[in-house]
């Protein structure tokens, strides 16, 4: 009988927000694959490792994705990762690739998946907290009230026009542009409210509660929270 894969959000940074699902999930899969060159590199690892008991013993697939926007660069990458993993399946074994936050929102590992689902194999998803749902509970807020809109944005890519839209607004991956981000608002949106989360849940974390605290630079993991002035 052929394996399962499981794409397993981790949560946010506090291996005390895994769920239980996730958690047993993992338990119960022979492999795990990361998207570093290493478990030790793998935040989502080291999330994993704070809740999942003997995770050590288990094999480990080092999927590493380049940091890049080159599609074709990409899609030869999550090719290889599905081949990789699609023969540990092949041997029968379970496959629980650990992703940071949500599997389903902005996750290298949904590629993958949908390589080896049309492969014919099975694949799961286990849901994790999303980062956005983390930071806002950090800033003690919430992310949209009443009939507010939501937009959750990809900020290394254009995002002025996205800066337009009204309610709230949450870039993710902010910071290979954060001093660019930053300028945008502080041009444009002065009137809006601005607060930024730095590695949530993380020994790292950092919380910045105005767009004056805002560094021009900071790690990764880094969105910030921009709330127009009600009227």
């Amino acid at each position: 009988m052929e394996g399962t894969l499981f794409g397993v959000g981790v949560g946010p940074g506090d291996p005390d927000l895994m769920t239980y699902k996730a958690v047993e999930t993992i338990e119960r899969c022979q492999v795990l694959a990361v998207p570093a060159r290493g478990k030790e590199h793998a935040v989502s690892y080291k999330i994993a490792a704070g809740k999942v008991k003997h995770i050590e013993e288990k094999e480990c697939l080092n999927l590493d994705t380049p940091m890049t926007k080159d599609r074709q660069m990409l899609e030869e990458n999550y090719k290889k990762a599905a081949e990789k993993i699609i023969n540990e399946l092949k041997k029968g074994k379970d496959v629980a690739y650990l992703t940071l936050g949500d599997p389903t929102v902005y996750s290298t590992y949904i590629y993958i998946h949908r390589i080896v689902k049309e492969k014919g194999y099975h694949v799961e998803i286990i849901n994790g907290i999303p980062s956005f749902c983390a930071s806002l509970a950090r800033l003690g807020d919430s992310l949209a009230d009443r009939c507010e809109q939501l937009h959750i944005i990809p900020s290394s890519y254009a995002i002025t026009e996205a800066l337009e839209y009204p309610g709230t607004k949450v870039l993710m991956k902010s910071a290979s542009k954060l001093g660019e981000v930053k300028e945008e608002l502080v041009r444009n949106h002065r009137e809006a409210e601005v607060k930024m989360v730095e590695n949530c849940g993380m020994p790292e974390e950092h919380i910045y509660e105005n767009i004056d605290e805002i560094p021009e630079t900071a790690g990764y993991y880094t969105l910030l929270v921009v709330k127009e002035p009600k009227k």
